[in-house]
This record gives structure tokens, sequence and C-alpha cells, in this order.
């Protein structure tokens, strides 16, 4: 049986680029629980930012945002970089 190996995901990203033969795994731990939101340590550093209780859905805005498209227009598709 062959030997299983770790591998970063930098490295991973290289040698699979150089052609080699891969098999990608997610392990996930189940059993462990979510963490609290009281014990993330940046949210209790800032708690004026992270509300006790979130809203359901965005509130209404004054202004609404719309772009106008001309019929039969195509999308522009622009890459960003």
């Amino acid at each position: 049986m062959p030997k299983v190996q770790f591998v970063l995901c930098l490295k991973a990203r290289k040698m699979i680029s150089k052609g080699c033969i891969y098999h990608l795994l997610w392990v996930r731990d189940t059993d462990s629980e979510t963490p609290i939101l009281e014990s993330v340590v940046i949210v209790n550093e800032f708690p004026k930012v992270f509300p006790d209780n979130l809203p359901s859905v965005p509130p209404e805005r004054e202004i609404n945002f719309d772009i106008d498209l001309l019929p039969d227009m195509q999308p522009i598709s622009i890459p960003p970089y």
C-alpha cells in the first residue's frame, strides 16, 4: 500500500501544475461544536461591531439602485485584471 502524504495547498498546486497524479481530500471534524460567538477573540475585542441579534432581512433603503438595460443588450464582460 502506498504511503499517505500530507501537503500544503501551495505545494499541492505546484505539484498539480507539474502533472503529478493526485487525490485531494477535505477532512472536517463533524464532532466538534460550532464556536459560540462570545468565545471568538476578535468578537470580544470589538463588541460594538457585532450585534447580539442579526436582522433576518436587510432593512429598506431610501434609494433604490437600478441599472436600466437596453432590450436585447448582452451584459458586458470585462475581466478585473
